[in-house]
């Protein structure tokens, strides 16, 4: 902490450990638990529990009531397994849907209300 009072503002602003980051951080983790609470899912942390495509994949099947189009690894051992996975859930944000229902995923449309 005594290290963020010597940074300039920009600085502080940019620093791995901002408040701000930190808030976003948790904000989107609980919204990403919520969703996933339905597949008896959760992450603790985004950039490590997202990593092999596993949540993402899930996450995005809860948000389109879609299944993924490609297959993908189901338990991901290896680097390369895991970017496949990922790749497989980008490109089903690309190609799997029309582009008002990559942007209702994209804005946190809620499955759960047919009204939306």
């Amino acid at each position: 902490l005594e290290l963020l009072t010597d940074m300039p503002a920009t600085e502080k602003d940019l620093a791995e450990d901002a408040p701000w980051k930190k808030i976003q951080q948790n904000t989107f983790t609980r919204w990403i638990n919520e969703h996933l609470k339905c597949v008896n899912k959760r992450i603790m942390d985004l950039q490590t529990d997202l990593s092999d495509g596993l949540r993402l994949i899930a996450l995005l099947e809860v948000l389109s009531h879609k299944s993924m189009y490609r297959k993908y690894h189901p338990r991901p051992t290896f680097r390369q397994m895991k970017l496949e996975n990922v790749s497989v859930a980008l490109e089903f944000l690309d190609v799997g849907g029309s582009k008002p229902d990559a942007l209702r995923l994209a804005t946190g449309f809620c499955p759960r209300d047919p009204k939306t």
